[in-house]
């Protein structure tokens, strides 16, 4: 007799032995319909294999998460025959699956071209439409390394040699098809469904080492069903219209140049929505509590050997030699905010002490990884730390969300997502350490009322974090803000206050950001209202448009005074028709179009088109002042 445990806690039995797809079936045909995979004692297995008696069993369907990961994996491997059977002569490395889609890495001599794309995705579906199955085998290592040298894939015979000596070796055959993969997989080919594409090709090193051979990289995305299928592609061409980079020369707003790799320049309009950023977070930070500090760019290698960077994140540091000495450019301002933290003797009394920095850093990013605003090599952050007893640390976790999330709720996000980050394989610090800092900060996302998912090891180097995900006007995510427990940096730069014992204790310190950076930041912005900004933040709030030049002295007086009150305003008096002025300032995207006719002059009252959409309706000239006034207040 087999005893099966489901996760609800039900129980099930069988006369002889089952593998999942039985159970599934066992419950309901619709439910086997959906499967894709089993958890058994929690570790994910194929449908297919045979269960052993007493395990606890979940079903994986084609909408959780792992199902729709291992949809995308199949989807790979069916890539990877496709390319084999049309293009023997291309070697296979590997095929994961990612966000949103997966990819396959090839080595070839001759590049694939869009055409080639059609061709495979063609082959895929004829891959379906066999429903070939997948078939699990467990291989000795030795066997597995002949076999592949034999079949000329080199690559897939070193990936197996460079795998750990206790690890079993599992191939996956469809077909005429082999592969080497840890799975699990669907049972069939036929069961993916045709909800996939190939997107596009780039290139990739294997193993990530520009050492070593370049592949080609063929991208694809794939889903659950046809119709998520279909908002995907919608949502891509939706991003397509909203690119930053594309918005940003459309607007004036800023430009990138070799010169200057990874660096922005701003132009006015651009570097208006910067400043009105920065005074709308600033507003907030002194609300609650914080003050602003400023520290040096450059500082010598030994602070950064003392804060343990030199060493985890050299690589990512540009370094500078002057007087026989190494001198690195920030990258990031925590260990300065130390430095001022050890200024004087604090109590406990001082605490907690919050110290906000918009810091200008800079980080070696790979030229290849950078992607206009979104990914950058010099920027400024929206930083802050937060020296706090350990007493404090559940109050002040509380006290940045409720910052965190009006700050989001006013710049027009409503969807928040939060992950919990523990400690990476790479890290400072002792693991009873890391304990107690990971206790303390989920304890305190409980408290403030977070709902998180887990992100196991990606955490920052120096303690666990919390990583806030907003969702924008079309469904795409975009991780911001971050709150991180640091017992570790307090320690190795020596800072400490005097407790209610009259005792040195180590400061708790919370590193935290909101924006997480003001270019990716602004970028995320221009894509969320597809530069469409709110009149607040736009960079040219209204323009003053005439139909005749006798209306150009009201409309000069007009401009004047929306000048002297603040309003970013300008003036377009030229001898041009007004349906051509209306039409270049929309594409331009102000917010407000106030025309002025010969009417308009001798009443004093303006016709105001709006970027929204509302019709074109009559204002005192009274009325615009004080809705001007209203809506560019920052909130």
């Amino acid at each position: 007799m087999f005893n099966i445990r489901l996760k609800d806690g039900s129980e099930r039995q069988y006369d002889a032995s089952v593998t999942g797809e039985d159970i599934a079936k066992s419950i309901s045909q619709r439910l086997a319909k959906e499967a894709v995979a089993i958890r058994v004692d929690g570790a994910l297995w194929d449908l297919t294999r045979v269960i052993p008696s007493q395990a606890l069993v979940e079903i994986v369907t084609r909408q959780d998460p792992e199902g729709l990961d291992i949809i995308r994996h199949d989807t790979a491997h069916i890539t990877a025959e496709a390319v084999k059977e049309l293009y023997p002569e291309t070697q296979i490395t590997i095929g994961p699956s990612i966000e949103n889609g997966f990819y396959y890495d090839f080595y070839r001599e001759k590049p694939f071209t869009p055409e080639d794309l059609l061709t495979i995705e063609a082959r895929m579906r004829d891959i379906v439409k066999r429903n070939e199955s997948f078939i699990r085998e467990e291989w000795p290592r030795e066997e597995a390394i002949r076999f592949f040298k034999e079949q000329g894939e080199l690559f897939k015979a070193e990936l197996i040699d460079s795998i750990a000596s206790d690890e079993l070796i599992t191939l996956y055959r469809q077909g005429n098809f082999i592969d080497l993969c840890r799975g699990p997989h669907l049972p069939s080919t036929g069961r993916i469904g045709t909800a996939f594409k190939l997107m596009k090709v780039a290139g990739a090193y294997w193993r990530g080492d520009h050492r070593n051979p370049t592949l080609q990289r063929i991208y694809g995305t794939a889903w659950a069903t046809e119709q998520q299928l279909e908002n995907y592609l919608h949502q891509l061409e939706e991003a397509e219209k909203r690119d930053h980079r594309r918005l940003g020369t459309e607007l004036n707003l800023f430009h990138f140049q070799e010169e200057a790799v990874g660096s922005v320049f701003w132009h006015p309009k651009g570097w208006s929505i910067y400043r009105t950023l920065e005074a709308f977070i600033r507003k907030r930070l002194e609300k609650n509590g914080y003050v602003e500090v400023r520290t040096p760019q450059i500082l010598d290698r030994s602070l950064w050997e003392a804060s343990g960077h030199w060493e985890k994140f050299r690589d990512g540091m540009f370094t500078v030699e002057s007087e026989n000495r190494t001198l690195a450019i920030k990258p990031m301002n925590c260990p300065c905010h130390i430095q001022i933290f050890k200024q004087g003797v604090k109590s406990y009394r001082d605490l907690p002490l919050r110290m906000a920095e918009f810091g200008s850093c800079h980080r070696n990013e790979l030229s290849g990884s950078l992607h206009g605003l979104m990914r950058v090599r010099a920027f400024a952050q929206d930083d802050a730390h937060i020296f706090c007893t350990p007493e404090q640390i559940i109050s002040e976790t509380k006290a940045f969300c409720e910052l965190l999330q009006g700050v989001y709720q006013a710049l027009g996000f409503t969807e928040l997502r939060v992950k919990f980050s523990d400690r990476p394989e790479k890290r400072v610090g002792k693991d009873e350490v890391w304990d107690t800092a990971e206790k303390a900060l989920m304890e305190a996302a409980t408290a403030a009322g977070l709902e998180y998912t887990l992100n196991p090891g990606d955490g920052a180097f120096y303690g666990p974090k919390l990583e806030f995900v907003l969702r924008d006007t079309i469904g795409r995510d975009w991780q911001c803000g971050t709150l991180q427990v640091d017992f570790v940096l307090p320690e190795r730069l020596d800072a400490t206050y005097i407790g209610e014992d009259g005792e040195k204790h180590r400061p708790i310190m919370l590193h935290r950001a909101i924006f997480g950076s003001f270019e990716r930041f602004i970028g995320v912005l221009i894509e969320h209202y597809a530069g469409k900004f709110p009149v607040w933040l736009s960079p040219i709030q209204a323009v003053i448009a005439t139909v005749t030049s006798e209306a150009d002295t009201y409309a000069k007086a007009l401009y004047q005074k929306l000048l002297e009150l603040g309003i970013r305003v300008e003036l377009d008096i030229r001898n041009e028709k007004i349906p051509y002025k209306v039409r270049q300032h929309s594409l331009q995207k102000i917010p407000y179009i106030l025309v002025i006719g010969k009417k308009e002059a001798a009443e004093n009252t303006v016709s105001v088109r709006r970027l929204d959409g509302e019709n074109q309706q009559v204002f005192s000239e009274e009325d615009i002042i004080n809705t001007l006034i209203q809506e560019s207040r920052i909130p």
